[in-house]
């Protein structure tokens, strides 16, 4: 079964450091560029087999582009909480039903204090959301099916900015080469 095929305007392509380190995901104009320019290779073709073609050369659309120098990548602090980032951290499941999740919720309420932290957000569906409304889990006699922690890697960057990730890159999202 191959991935779900993104129109051409919102393809992505993972770009690798010469090291196969993760740095982002572009766009697939983007990364051709690369490519056609001799300053990235193709790592992985896309799984379909599509080619590119010009009046001159025909180029592979690629799923994953590696870059001919080593980039020095800054340091990169903690993942910033997002929306986007927590649904994917908690597979847009719902922490206290398991059903489809819609939005998010503060385990500890705000108006009890509680932070807006990795570790005190989950996401939920609307029912749940509803239901809980200000209360703690103890007046409620709910429980986490997951307790919630933050994401680490820098994979995290990448992957809560993008929806449609192809198969292929999963080998490539593991920790940092040292």
């Amino acid at each position: 079964m191959s991935a779900p095929v993104a129109p051409w305007g919102r393809r992505r392509v993972l770009l690798l450091n010469a090291t196969f380190e993760p740095l982002t995901a572009l766009p697939l104009r983007r990364a051709v560029v690369l490519v056609v320019c001799g300053k990235a290779e193709v790592v992985h073709g896309d799984p379909t087999g599509i080619v590119m073609h010009s009046a001159t050369s025909g180029v592979e659309i690629p799923s994953v582009i590696r870059l001919s120098n080593y980039v020095r990548v800054p340091y990169r602090g903690r993942v910033p909480l997002t929306r986007a980032g927590l649904m994917h951290r908690d597979r847009y499941r719902c922490a206290y039903c398991g059903g489809r999740a819609e939005t998010i919720d503060h385990v500890v309420p705000r108006s009890r204090g509680g932070p807006h932290t990795w570790q005190n957000c989950v996401a939920s569906c609307a029912k749940c959301n509803h239901k809980k409304a200000d209360k703690l889990l103890s007046e409620l006699g709910w429980r986490l099916r997951v307790v919630p922690a933050a994401p680490r890697g820098p994979h995290w960057r990448l992957l809560a900015g993008v929806a449609d990730a192809d198969p292929l890159w999963l080998p490539y999202l593991g920790e940092p080469a040292a």
